[in-house]
């Protein structure tokens, strides 16, 4: 084979790969996101011309430019409006979007919600950091309470958004969690994502190692990892630690841990990520290495709901087929119109 072939064969990362060199600070937990999306797209039935990236502004925004598809760096905190408008003028393509903690929970709080919400047919990516790297060492909306940053030298008193929360209580179909330092994570939770009809929201944990280092390492460095990440299994008793001794209990709808020893698994709450109500999916969201000293990953909810670009093109064929097609020339010279001489 050869290495044309190689490049041009979708089930080689290569095929995925752009020819831009990558420019992000060495060390960079973008890295590993970015291979695990290339490596994941070798296992799809999917091509790069049908597939497109779009960003807003960040260290994460940049992401277009390193994947071999179709793709938009765009405006800040505006990716999934502009996306959303992709998506429904050509729902035939697989588009992504891409943006860091500042870029759609801060200035793109709005876009995001209301994408989640008319559950529009996009797999939205939000790196968390926890801090705006790009623009230096910033707090951002997902720093913790304390943070000493340049803006915050006394330290963060506002309390951070949960993104989980926040893509439940929009109402999102899909909402997950991962982190950069499990790439077959990653690439299973990107691929169930993308598998989803519907409003998908994946939060990556994502290191910054030059202005919020070490963020994580409380709930992933390999010695703790076992006994602070909860790994979510669809069907199964919430069980983790590394002697499977902990668990996860509703006590007054409430997630709460509890000793395996003392409660019985047949207390545990079983997940269930199609529930149609995300009530229990939002108690397990709020389970927080602050709160509680545990962080759920994995699939948090999965249900299906009507896709917006498939009723928006309802809703056009049904007009077409009541009042004719439509004359765009006439409505722009409809209403309050005036020459200007």
């Amino acid at each position: 084979m050869t290495a044309t072939e190689v490049i041009l064969d979708p089930t080689k990362r290569g095929y995925w790969t752009s020819d831009q060199d990558v420019r992000w600070c060495p060390g960079c937990g973008d890295y590993g996101i970015l291979a695990a999306m290339q490596m994941m797209h070798t296992d799809l039935d999917v091509k790069r011309e049908d597939t497109v990236f779009v960003s807003g502004i960040g260290c994460a925004a940049r992401f277009p430019y390193y994947m071999s598809t179709y793709g938009m760096h765009s405006i800040h905190g505006r990716a999934p409006a502009i996306a959303t408008g992709l998506a429904v003028a050509r729902p035939d393509l697989h588009v992504w979007v891409v943006g860091g903690d500042g870029d759609m929970l801060s200035i793109g709080g709005n876009h995001l919600i209301h994408a989640l919400r008319r559950n529009v047919n996009l797999t939205i990516l939000l790196f968390n950091n926890r801090i705006y790297g790009l623009t230096k060492g910033q707090y951002s909306p997902t720093s913790e309470v304390g943070k000493v940053t340049k803006s915050t030298p006394h330290g963060s008193i506002d309390p951070p958004f949960n993104p989980i929360s926040v893509a439940l209580g929009a109402g999102a179909t899909f909402v997950a969690r991962t982190h950069d330092l499990d790439r077959k994570h990653m690439m299973a939770t990107f691929k169930r994502a993308h598998e989803h009809r519907g409003a998908a929201l994946v939060e990556i944990f994502q290191n910054c190692n030059v202005f919020n280092d070490g963020a994580y390492d409380n709930i992933l460095k390999r010695d703790v990892r076992s006994d602070k990440l909860i790994d979510l299994t669809h069907g199964e008793p919430i069980v983790f630690g590394a002697e499977g001794d902990k668990g996860i209990m509703l006590v007054d709808g409430e997630a709460t841990v509890v000793n395996v020893a003392d409660v019985g698994t047949d207390a545990l709450l079983v997940h269930d990520e199609t529930r149609p109500e995300p009530t229990v999916p939002f108690a397990i969201g709020r389970l927080t290495e602050e709160s509680s000293g545990v962080t759920p990953v994995g699939v948090f909810r999965s249900v299906q709901a009507p896709e917006y670009t498939s009723a928006v093109n309802d809703q056009l064929v049904a007009a077409n087929a009541e009042q004719g097609p439509g004359d765009l020339d006439a409505l722009l010279r409809s209403g309050a119109t005036w020459t200007v001489d």
